[in-house]
């Protein structure tokens, strides 16, 4: 079976704060208790390529009238399917037949452009927060209107660019056009919507450029 690939590739651009949270294995004084997902290597913030397949996932299933009544990633015996087709079917759903159905769509981690290191690290100079802004977040008792249990989130701030890619399989048989309209519309999607955590507090917002 023959195999060939196309790329959609662009740029991410965050138009409101973005958190997508990481792991600290210790909280240092001063430090925050909502940390974001970075480089290990460089610090950097980047967005991980399965944040992006799930989100997209996600919003095409509930676009496609798809949703699993318990709540599962939809997997599916029709062979018309795109959403099988797409991003594979679920390996430990029940109705899958003997075959499983390869996924046409690789996502890639997306990463900080070179101009958007820049200004993030002349925005850590000025605030001392590495590559990130903090955003002080809190609950209003309802009783007496005050601010209570006050806590710091790290997000990358609006502005901020990463380049991303997807690549597409594509095997004998497979209508080319018909899978990458559906990507696309998945891209127009995560633009409608939001990605990461906290979408409707405003978080996530993003806007995004096709080469």
């Amino acid at each position: 079976m023959a195999l060939n690939y196309k790329e959609i590739k662009g740029k991410i651009i965050c138009k409101t704060g973005l958190r997508i949270g990481g792991k600290e294995n210790t909280i240092e004084i001063g430090g925050v208790d909502n940390p974001i997902i970075r480089n290990p290597i460089d610090d950097f913030p980047y967005i991980p390529g399965s944040t992006l397949k799930g989100k997209m996932r996600f919003l095409l299933e509930h676009a496609s009238g798809k949703v699993d009544p318990n709540g599962k990633v939809h997997s599916c015996c029709d062979s018309d399917c795109l959403i099988c087709k797409v991003f594979g079917k679920n390996a430990d759903a029940k109705n899958i037949p003997n075959e499983i159905e390869v996924g046409r769509v690789i996502f890639r981690d997306a990463f900080l452009t070179e101009k958007s290191k820049e200004e993030l690290k002349e925005l850590a100079q000025k605030t001392g927060y590495k590559y990130v802004e903090r955003k002080t977040e809190n609950v209003i008792n309802r009783k007496s209107g005050t601010a209570e249990h006050p806590r710091d989130m790290e997000r990358v701030p609006a502005g901020a660019e990463f380049e991303f890619s997807i690549m597409i399989r594509l095997f004998d048989g497979d209508n080319e056009k018909e899978i990458i309209d559906f990507v696309n519309k998945g891209l127009e999607l995560l633009q409608k919507d939001s990605i990461g955590g906290s979408g409707s507090r405003g978080y996530g917002k993003i806007e995004i450029h096709i080469d």
